[in-house]
């Protein structure tokens, strides 16, 4: 195999190492469908990066996607939920499906936290699937969890130190580090498969690195193709398959690693949108130029929603201009651009103030004030739809 990750996934009948069959494409016919996408992509990040609205809209984008992305699999999960649940403010205890929408938003801020390559690796996915990385032999890491009290390199450069507390101290500070790692999603907890509900006689670690080899096999391929190709390979490969949503977000991981954006693109309102479901009997042009219809409709659901915010800007700035030099008012605006909603109690946790501060910078906007969404005395919400 020549993407090297593991080793041992052979065939036993023609002991060779098992590959992905890639599609053999109509170049010539499907050049030019390439690269009218292409350029709408690119036509898209770069409207996006000059309109100063990157951090907000990607912010409301992974949002909305980890909803669209429950919706698909078949699970109703309320975005105001998902948003004050991310700020640890629910108003009831986390469903099922609310908690898998946010390991979907988690993700997606993994992805984009770092650079473009490491989230199609094997450490990336295992960081955005929510395990510890994976080893070559379970059994020797095992025997290394205890280590030898005559190995030396086994213990810290602290441990035999003459000062106790300092040893103490900085087992402490290596542990903080750790959870920050954690909490960050740089080495995620590992979590143990239950045959109940894992499919023993599925071997995940052979399709990642199936998948893997095709995306480097694919490297020399235009990016929509590469993508659209991935694609179908983790549906066919069935990775993962209590995360279904993580298929589109690696497709729209590719894009960004090929340089075609820099962003993570809405895949899943995309496919929610269009009408192309694959099915397995298509054949690869019409895989092709089904995952370029998502691509289109992902797209326009991107320009409607930066349409928006570009207005949405313009109406609240003309207020906030008037504002004082030390005003929480335009921290409030940048909240009403990052956030599908904003609540009361939201707003003054976020910015610090006092909840009778947010009313009077509610009332200051006006006319410019979003629409409010629930239309309750108890719960007030407001959002730019």
């Amino acid at each position: 195999m020549a993407f090297e990750s593991r080793g041992g996934d052979y065939d036993e009948e023609r002991l060779v190492p098992r590959t992905y069959a890639l599609p053999e494409l109509p170049w010539e016919t499907v050049a030019g469908r390439l690269e009218t996408i292409t350029i709408s992509v690119l036509r898209f990040d770069a409207r996006l990066e000059a309109s100063g609205l990157a951090a907000g809209w990607q912010s409301r984008c992974d949002m909305t996607e980890a909803v669209r992305a429950l919706i698909l699999d078949g699970h109703l999960v309320d975005v105001g939920d998902l948003v004050l649940h991310d700020a640890s403010m629910d108003v009831r205890h986390p469903t099922h499906e609310l908690t898998r929408a946010a390991a979907a938003l988690r993700a997606r801020r993994t992805a984009m936290a770092r650079k473009a390559p490491w989230p199609i690796s094997i450490d990336g996915l295992a960081a955005l699937r929510g395990i510890g990385p994976v080893t070559a032999n379970p059994e020797s890491s095992r025997r290394k969890a205890k280590p030898d009290p005559d190995d030396e390199e086994a213990y810290p450069p602290f441990a035999n130190d003459a000062d106790p507390w300092a040893a103490h101290l900085a087992e402490i500070d290596a542990l903080l580090d750790r959870t920050n790692q954690m909490l960050a999603g740089e080495t995620p907890l590992p979590k143990s498969r239950s045959h109940l509900v894992y499919d023993p006689d599925q071997d995940e670690a052979e399709n990642e690195d199936l998948w893997l080899d095709l995306i480097k096999r694919t490297s020399h391929w235009p990016a929509v193709a590469a993508a659209a190709v991935a694609w179908q390979a983790w549906l066919d490969l069935n990775l993962y398959t209590r995360l279904p949503w993580l298929g589109l977000t690696m497709a729209a991981a590719i894009l960004r690693a090929r340089g075609l954006t820099h962003h993570l693109l809405p895949l899943a309102a995309g496919f929610k949108q269009s009408k192309f479901r694959p099915q397995g009997r298509e054949g690869a042009e019409e895989k092709l130029e089904g995952f370029c219809r998502v691509l289109e409709e992902a797209l326009a659901i991107a320009h409607k929603d930066l349409d928006r915010l570009i207005l949405a800007r313009e109406l609240m700035s003309r207020v906030t201009a008037k504002t004082r030099s030390n005003s929480k008012l335009p921290e409030l605006v940048e909240l009403f651009l990052s956030r599908p909603l904003v609540t009361g109690p939201l707003g003054a946790k976020l910015l610090k103030v006092t909840p009778k501060a947010i009313d009077l910078m509610l009332a200051q906007l006006g006319g410019a004030l979003p629409r409010e969404l629930t239309g309750r005395t108890r719960y007030r919400a407001w959002g730019i739809v």
